[in-house]
């Protein structure tokens, strides 16, 4: 007897599981084979642009995967660093066989946490409720709320040119009752497609014909318990394919199984196949790929940017066209692969279905993509799932708050018609939710849902006494006009005619505190993070008070909250498709009503009114 069992061992099932460990439900993690625990079954890289967002706003607010990245880091670079600060993103590659040892063991030697090798064939019930899950070969454990984590497990098949795979990923058993009973209980399915490409051999390739692609000198942490990573980085390269390439894929195109039919799903427009790269952008005579190692103990290297369902012959033989790799040796072909996941319509804010009550999505079966969303997903379900159990409110983030808000926001209340991918084009709020700032933003609320640690709560507690003091200092500290003006010259700045404060000088788009650094004697010991958040908020500060009077309109219809049992049809002067719409979606406030298609703002004041006219009652 369990109080939660998470099904599913991926990223977002390790994180479920944990936090509803550590914030004391007695809980079972199953998984179909323990060998997938936290497996980087695609790239082995952690983060990337919006996802490195998540997996800060993970760390900040007490969760595993910030910890588990900074552990394994074999390369660490910014992205976007030539654009503004809202959209640096940090991302790592990963060992991603230390990975999952490391997360194994983790999860392992966690107090109150169970973790078994068992297929789940079925959602067991009892008098109407929700009451555990039957395994296979008979096993019944009991459980009051269950997280399915399936990820790509659910009627999953792999596709390599004409051959179809009854298998899950990376050659792993598939599971396929499960689906079955889904539909039964009223769950509508969808069948979504992803692929990875073919792995090789590191001493096959003439790394002359490469480019070197270094990380970078400083590392920035993906944890906020981290103040620096002292590693010896491991170099990746970059190339290009050419039209003999294309030509060759397009000369066997009929054998893809993107393009010979046999594939149903759906697949993500952002991380397309070297068929679909050739096929939409004829134009473009060649396509940049990375390589990239999987691991320290392993010669592997993963092909970024060359996933493939062609047949392993013509992946070898393209792959032999390409820089570097005439002598090429393929370790692994790529493949698609093609799974089961849920209309994420059918799910509450929290993560809670809609259609069965205790019963929690999250991670691929909700119809996303990536490692980052799932763990987020996983994160909140596991909060929840506990909070149920105990009568307390869900934790719900808005996006105003994170992008954990934002994420999962759009796939409940806009849906998925393709594997969602978080980006950060998708935050409205992005200036506000920086990567730098999670832990201002999320810790206080991990604290108080009591993932974050005495430790971890002292850290952060440190580090704004610090902020605000350094903020305090460059408000009051005026620097000389004749030390400042030789320094404004050397970079073309305007020279000032009096003595100018810190914080004034920090406002000028070329001045940061390196420069000032010669002449600001009264700086202590402040690091880095502090003082990059520092300059952002005091260069941005016209755009960021912007967002923030933006912010508080969109909490004024956040707020207004929208009775479950409403019936929209006999509101009168509702339109029908707004009516139909509202009716199938039941948004939980007036803000997750204005982003449903087919809801106007005229609608929205009907609705309005309606609530205000029930609340005087």
């Amino acid at each position: 007897m369990y109080d939660i069992i998470v099904i599913g061992a991926g990223h977002a099932g390790v994180e479920a599981a944990l936090a509803a460990t550590r914030l004391g439900s007695k809980t079972l993690l199953l998984t179909i084979n323990l060998d997938s625990v936290a497996m980087l079954a695609c790239n082995p890289s952690i983060g990337g642009t919006g996802k490195g967002h998540l997996v800060r706003e993970i760390d900040a607010l007490g969760g595993q995967m910030g910890l588990l990245a900074d552990s394994v880091t074999l390369q660490s670079k910014m992205l976007n660093k030539a654009k503004g600060p809202a959209v640096h993103s940090l991302r790592i590659q990963a060992d991603k066989y230390q990975y999952h040892d490391t997360t194994k063991r983790l999860l392992e030697e966690e107090p109150g946490l169970t973790l078994r090798q068992a297929e789940v064939e079925a959602l067991t019930f009892k008098d109407g409720r929700l009451s555990g899950v039957m395994a296979r070969g008979g096993l019944h454990f009991e459980a009051k709320s269950v997280i399915i984590a399936s990820g790509t497990y659910l009627r999953s098949k792999v596709f390599i040119g004409h051959e179809v795979i009854d298998i899950g990923p990376a050659g792993l058993k598939n599971t396929k009752k499960l689906s079955a009973q889904l539909e039964e209980l009223g769950f509508e399915l969808m069948r979504f497609k992803t692929g990875t490409p073919a792995r090789i051999h590191a001493d096959s390739l003439d790394y002359s014909e490469l480019t070197l692609h270094p990380g970078d000198e400083e590392i920035v942490p993906f944890s906020f318990m981290n103040d620096k990573l002292e590693i010896d980085q491991i170099d990746c390269y970059l190339g290009y394919s050419n039209l003999t390439t294309h030509q060759l894929i397009q000369d066997n195109i009929e054998h893809s199984a993107m393009y010979s039919g046999n594939i149903e799903g759906t697949g993500a427009r952002y991380c397309p196949s070297i068929e679909d790269k050739i096929t939409r952008f004829a134009d473009k005579d060649r396509h940049q790929f990375f390589l990239e190692p999987e691991g320290l103990k392993t010669k592997e290297l993963y092909v970024q940017g060359m996933s493939s369902s062609l047949p392993e012959s013509v992946q070898e033989a393209f792959l032999k066209t390409m820089d570097g790799m005439k002598a090429v040796e393929v370790l692994r072909p790529g493949y698609a692969i093609e799974y089961d996941c849920i209309n994420p319509n059918q799910l509450k804010l929290s993560l809670e279905s809609k259609l069965v009550e205790h019963l929690f999505f999250a991670g691929q079966v909700n119809g996303s993509s990536g490692y980052e969303e799932a763990a987020a997903q996983g994160l909140m379900a596991g909060i929840n799932a506990h909070r149920k159990l105990q009568d307390e409110e869900p934790i719900v983030l808005k996006r105003d708050q994170a992008y954990i808000g934002v994420l999962i926001d759009d796939l409940v209340t806009k849906g998925a018609d393709e594997p969602f991918r978080m980006m950060t084009s998708r935050c409205e709020y992005r200036l506000v939710l920086r990567q730098d700032n999670a832990d201002i933003r999320l810790t206080p609320i991990g604290r108080e849902v009591g993932l974050v640690s005495d430790e971890r709560w002292e850290r952060f507690q440190a580090k704004q006494a610090i902020r605000e003091a350094e903020l305090q200092r460059i408000e009051t500290t005026n620097l000389k006009m004749d030390q400042i003006n030789p320094l404004l010259e050397s970079i073309g700045e305007t020279p000032v005619n009096e003595n100018v404060s810190i914080k004034n000088l920090l406002k000028r788009s070329k001045v940061d505190y390196a420069l000032l650094g010669p002449i600001d004697q009264t700086r202590g010991d402040i690091p880095p993070e502090v003082l990059s958040g520092i300059e952002v908020e005091v260069k941005y500060k016209g755009y960021i008070d912007k967002q923030l009077k933006q912010i508080e309109r969109f909490q004024s219809l956040e707020s207004k909250l929208i009775p479950e049992d409403i019936d929209y049809h006999s509101i009168s002067g509702l339109r029908i498709e707004a009516r139909q719409k509202l009716a199938d979606r039941r948004p939980e406030n007036l803000g997750q009503a204005s982003r449903i298609s087919g809801v106007n703002p005229a609608d929205l004041s009907v609705l309005l009114i309606y609530l205000e006219t029930k609340r005087r009652v």
